[in-house]
C-alpha cells in the first residue's frame, strides 16, 4: 500500500529482457535507504517487488504483462522515474491510498499555465471515464493527486511547484503516456453495486 507520495526521483541505469521477466535497475539515494529484499517500491505508481540492493541501486523484475499495461515500456536508459516505498504501519497518510496496480494508461493533453497555475490535462480512456469525480482522488505516475475538472474523459489537475519539483510530471509533454491508478473505494463499490443489480 502506498499514500501517492512520491519521495524522489529515480534514474533508470539498465532495463533489459531476461528469460524469466524484465530486469530494471535503478538509483535511488533515499529510497534505497532502510529497503530489504522483498520489499515493494512504486515506479511511476507501479508497485515493484525489490529483487536485488547494492548501495543505492535497486534491481527489480517486470513481467511482461506489467510491461504491457504500464508506461514502463516507454523508459529508457537515464530515464526518471517516480519512487515511493510502502507505507509502514505507523506511517502517515498525506495523499490516499494506493495500491500500485496500475487501471490504466492515460495521454497527456495539456501541461501549461493558467494564470498562475500550472494544469495537467489527461485524457483517459473510455472505460474508465465513470471514475473520474470532481474533487476526488487519483493516482497519476504514484502520485496522489486532486481532480480540479471534468469534461467528459478529459481530467484536469492543478500541480503545485513542489510537485513539479519532486515528481517527473513538469518534464512531460503532450501525448505522453501516464500510468493511472482509480480510487480503490470506488472500485470495490462499483462491484458490490453491479452483484446486487443481478
Amino acid at each position: 500500500m502506498f499514500t501517492g507520495l512520491v519521495e524522489e526521483k529515480g534514474e533508470v541505469l539498465s532495463f533489459h529482457e531476461k528469460p524469466e521477466a524484465w530486469r530494471m535497475r535503478v538509483r535511488a539515494n533515499l529510497v534505497a535507504q532502510e529497503l530489504e529484499l522483498g520489499d515493494s517500491v512504486a515506479i511511476n505508481g507501479c508497485c515493484l517487488s525489490v529483487v536485488a540492493i547494492s548501495k543505492t541501486i535497486l534491481t527489480f523484475d517486470v513481467l511482461e504483462e506489467t510491461r504491457r499495461l504500464t508506461n514502463l515500456k516507454n523508459i529508457d536508459l537515464g530515464s526518471k522515474v517516480n519512487l515511493e516505498r510502502s507505507l509502514r504501519f505507523n506511517g502517515r497518510v498525506g495523499g490516499h491510498f494506493l495500491t500500485g496496480h496500475v487501471d490504466g494508461l492515460g495521454k497527456i493533453v495539456e501541461l501549461g499555465m493558467r494564470a498562475k497555475d500550472v494544469i495537467l490535462k489527461i485524457e483517459v480512456p473510455r472505460e474508465f471515464e465513470h471514475y473520474l469525480v470532481y474533487k476526488g482522488c487519483i493516482g497519476i505516475d504514484g502520485i496522489s493527486l486532486t481532480v480540479a475538472e471534468v469534461e467528459e474523459n478529459v481530467l484536469t489537475v492543478w500541480l503545485i511547484p513542489h510537485t513539479l519539483q519532486v515528481t517527473g510530471l513538469g518534464d512531460l509533454k503532450r501525448g505522453d503516456k501516464v500510468n493511472l491508478e482509480f480510487d480503490l473505494l470506488a472500485k470495490y463499490t462499483e462491484k458490490i453495486l453491479s452483484k446486487q443489480e443481478r
